[in-house]
């Protein structure tokens, strides 16, 4: 395993409550990215910014003309071309376009020609990244994406109870907690024992102001980091760290009240047509 001691002592130290910044995600893969001896280690921090990949295709799908997130690890070009292949052959080389990608891009096709409802196709997309990511080989990093699809799937289960709706058509992955959610009829779903945050996550759900409980979420995340993180000190996880954190800040400081009026007003919405279906 590389150690980067010189990279890793010139970062910033973050703290999650600051409110501006010199540094971002972008400018780490513009600046550092070609600094990483290892190709391990490249494939690693490809993933992280795999994430603005995710939404370039949703984007793509929809209008191929649109406006990309330059932070993703593909060209409009590129994904254009991936995109047509995988309609085509249904898959891509492996090497040239992650599996889950080729995989999301064919069913999303054959929904649209089966005229099957694409509602949830972003919750899929997450689903099949969390997988790729948890399948990384790299044990912080697979933990953190397993971490990520849990809590997720716990809010999820929550709020289905709480509005009546059946919870485990919602429930997405393969993991542990994923079947208990499905299948579960405790109040904790079984989970208090065996998962350590569960308890956490069913706080934060308690929280009703929607920006509130973001930032409880982030906060719960950032403690994790810290805390799994602790004795990587000039490795790629101290890296791959420095990049959560990081996008956790930017995001805190773009989101306004009015975008998180607009995510509130979705999920109601979302909420609404769930129950219309139910």
């Amino acid at each position: 395993m590389s150690k980067y001691y010189y990279l890793i002592a010139s970062l910033l130290e973050l703290t999650l409550d600051d409110n501006k910044l010199s540094y971002t995600v972008a400018d780490f893969k513009e600046e550092l990215y070609a600094s990483l001896s290892d190709a391990v280690d490249k494939k690693l921090i490809e993933l992280f910014y795999l994430q603005f990949d995710n939404k370039n295709v949703l984007k793509l799908l929809e209008n191929k003309e649109a406006v990309i997130d330059m932070r993703g690890n593909y060209s409009s070009e590129e994904l254009l071309e991936y995109i047509s292949l995988a309609k085509e052959a249904g898959e891509v080389d492996p090497k040239l376009f992650p599996p889950y990608l080729s995989t999301f891009v064919s069913e999303y096709f054959n929904a649209s020609e089966s005229g099957g409802d694409d509602v949830f196709r972003e919750d899929r997309l997450a689903t099949l990244y969390y997988e790729y990511g948890m399948r990384s080989g790299n044990g912080f990093i697979s933990s953190w994406f397993e971490l990520n699809l849990n809590i997720n799937n716990i809010l999820v289960a929550l709020t289905a109870r709480k509005h009546k709706l059946e919870i485990a058509p919602l429930i997405v992955g393969n993991t542990e907690v994923s079947e208990a959610l499905r299948t579960s009829g405790a109040r904790d779903f079984g989970l208090s024992g065996d998962v350590d945050y569960f308890d956490h996550v069913l706080k934060i759900n308690e929280t009703q102001e929607l920006l509130e409980r973001e930032k409880k979420t982030d906060t719960m995340k950032w403690d994790w980091i810290e805390e799994v993180n602790f004795f990587n000190y000039f490795t790629i996880e101290r890296l791959y760290a420095f990049l959560l954190q990081l996008e956790i800040i930017e995001r805190w400081i773009s989101l306004d009240k009015e975008k998180g009026s607009q995510l509130f007003r979705n999920i109601i919405d979302s909420l609404k047509q769930l129950k219309v279906e139910s």
